[in-house]
């Protein structure tokens, strides 16, 4: 028997995944530092951290990396923020989750596919790719 979840808890929850979306870092490690989980998931398998490098936000990708967020967590399609941030073309997002510890293999497909497969030579050079 499953509960039914708090309507509080997925009001917070949703507040935060928009904050992600936003990229209000400073808001983000607030959240993360009072207690939200820094891996917390949607109803996709999507992280905040995927939320915040497919939307664009360094400075929020960052925020959560260094409170402990997995940088390589793929949602529920095999995506890692790694990936998505090569397909919507955000170098700065990919220093980020380098930096973070990244790794451009992971995934389904990985970063370094992704790079590949869209023609983005500059950035498999980031990925550290040829």
């Amino acid at each position: 028997m499953s509960e039914t979840p708090d309507p509080e808890v997925i009001e917070l929850a949703s507040k935060v995944f928009d904050l992600a979306r936003t990229g209000d870092a400073e808001a983000l490690a607030a959240y993360v530092d009072a207690g939200v989980p820094a891996n917390l998931t949607n109803d996709r398998g999507d992280t905040l951290v995927m939320l915040a490098a497919y939307h664009g936000h360094p400075a929020a990708v960052s925020a959560l990396l260094e409170r402990g967020a997995d940088a390589d967590r793929a949602n529920d399609r095999g995506q890692t923020p790694l990936a998505g941030a090569v397909f919507k073309g955000e170098a700065e997002v990919i220093r980020a989750l380098l930096a973070g510890g990244a790794n451009p293999e992971a995934g389904t497909p990985s970063a370094v596919d992704t790079a590949r497969m869209f023609g983005k030579a500059e950035l498999l050079e980031l990925l550290g790719a040829r």
